[in-house]
């Protein structure tokens, strides 16, 4: 397999701010223009347009999971009902509304701001493709419920003439809790309207150091500082390279996906897709795939691959043995696109907390507030993470900030060898439950005990 090995939603995106050069003053640094960094800027100067806001960005904006994500845009904050139920139980009905609340506002943003990101709410669909999977499904409709969504299940021939693949045995659709989006669209648009906000935007100004600095912090880079009076850290599956002991709390590990060329009228007419929707099989190791806006295929998931010591960066963003299995995947889904090839792979990494969900907290004794841990479905939850970040640095004594799910963070993850160790065999024993019909097996129910949320 031959294909560009380059994100193409950032495809001819231009640059938005120059690199740090000398020392500047502001009220809030954020290191890292991704989403959560920009959600961040914007929420803090809606509330107080007089905020002198600097975001330092070590690469180009949306250079993170920002810009190489599915663009899968879900109302959860919890990674998924069954998550939710499973460890925030005693506020998964207020979670699942603010979720659904911050779905709808970040729609209408959207709207009111006429951005054109592709934003298409046409649900998900999640296929059985193994007979133990249509019970799954079935069991998950009370909890799609008792969230507020709207929920049905399919059998195979109804799945088959939304998205005709011969492995369909079923389906759940989610009508109204689930969107797609043009990411790199997106936290481009962020940053434009940040920009028109006075926002200050450097890229290629990478931080070598944030630190207190008298009663704020400084952040350095390569080309100059920032001295403010706070600071929000916006890196997540990087966090650790800026400050090391962050890396306790999740661990970054590797996504890939492939894109294929655009499918013709002819080629798009064997498969049907006329509605558009998300679609993900319902393996633990799972396949999740979409149409774009020039009808290519996005074809993403599967396997999770972790580097030792939760290392990062260019040099590991690809991983071919994933690209060739995911390739294999998608022939075995669509056998009648035989003739459609791949022409765009990339990878990278993605920050996982042991409940699946975002954390947040502070460090530097308060002066810097940060947000981490996405698990793949941060294309919305970013902008709820941004009203938390923004209250505990403007209104700490918000009712937002007194849920446990703000102010609680997971279990922390182990360190090396034991975090190697137990990554590996989460993977084997997720492998090993896809193939004994979704059985749990000792390790994954230990895990499930302990509230590590591994139980989806």
């Amino acid at each position: 397999m031959t294909a560009l090995p380059v994100s193409a939603w950032l495809d001819g995106t231009a640059p938005v701010g120059p690199p740090l050069a000398g020392h500047t003053r502001a009220d809030v640094v954020i290191v890292g223009a991704g989403f959560t960094g920009l959600w961040t800027a914007l929420t803090l100067t809606e509330r107080d347009p007089s905020l002198q806001v600097v975001v330092l960005e070590a690469a180009v904006v949306g250079h993170g999971a920002s810009g190489r994500n599915g663009g899968f845009v879900d109302a959860s904050l919890t990674h998924g009902v069954h998550h939710g139920l499973a460890n925030h139980a005693e506020e998964f009905d207020e979670l699942a509304r603010l979720g659904a609340e911050n779905l709808a506002e970040l729609t209408a943003f959207v709207r009111s701001h006429d951005l054109d990101v592709d934003l298409e709410l046409v649900g998900e669909v999640t296929a059985a493709t193994e007979p133990w999977q249509l019970e799954d499904l079935a069991d998950g409709l009370e909890a799609y419920e008792r969230a507020g969504e709207k929920v049905r299940l399919l059998d195979a021939d109804a799945v088959r003439a939304q998205l005709d693949s011969p492995t369909y045995l079923g389906a759940l659709v989610r009508d109204d809790g689930a969107a797609l989006v043009d990411p790199g669209r997106l936290v481009h648009a962020l940053a434009q309207l940040a920009v028109g906000r006075g926002v200050v935007i450097h890229e290629g100004s990478p931080v070598t150091q944030l630190a207190e600095h008298g009663t704020g912090v400084v952040a350095r880079t390569p080309g100059g500082q920032v001295v403010a009076d706070r600071a929000v850290i916006a890196t997540n599956a990087y966090s650790h390279r800026l400050l090391p002991r962050l890396g306790r709390w999740f661990v970054p590990v590797y996504d890939q996906v492939l894109l294929t060329a655009p499918l013709t009228d002819a080629q798009l007419a064997r498969i049907g897709w006329e509605n558009r929707q998300g679609f993900a099989d319902a393996a633990s190791l799972f396949h999740y795939y979409r149409l774009t806006r020039d009808q290519r295929i996005l074809w993403g998931g599967y396997d999770v691959i972790y580097r030792y010591g939760g290392k990062v960066g260019p040099a590991h963003d690809h991983h071919r043995a994933t690209y060739d299995a995911l390739a294999a995947g998608f022939r075995r889904t669509f056998p009648q696109l035989h003739d459609v090839a791949f022409e765009r792979a990339w990878g990278g990494p993605v920050a996982t907390t042991t409940r699946f969900s975002v954390a947040f907290g502070e460090e530097l004794g308060g002066r810097a507030v940060w947000a981490l841990g996405y698990t793949g479905l941060g294309v919305a939850a970013t902008r709820f993470a941004a009203r938390v970040l923004a209250d505990r640095l403007l209104a700490p004594d918000s009712a937002l900030l007194e849920l446990r799910f703000t102010s609680t963070r997971p279990v922390p993850f182990p360190p090396e060898p034991l975090r190697w160790a137990a990554v590996q065999a989460t993977r084997r024993a997720m492998h090993r439950s896809d193939a004994r019909q979704g059985r749990r097996g000792w390790w994954l129910g230990t895990l499930d005990r302990i509230g590590i949320g591994l139980d989806a």
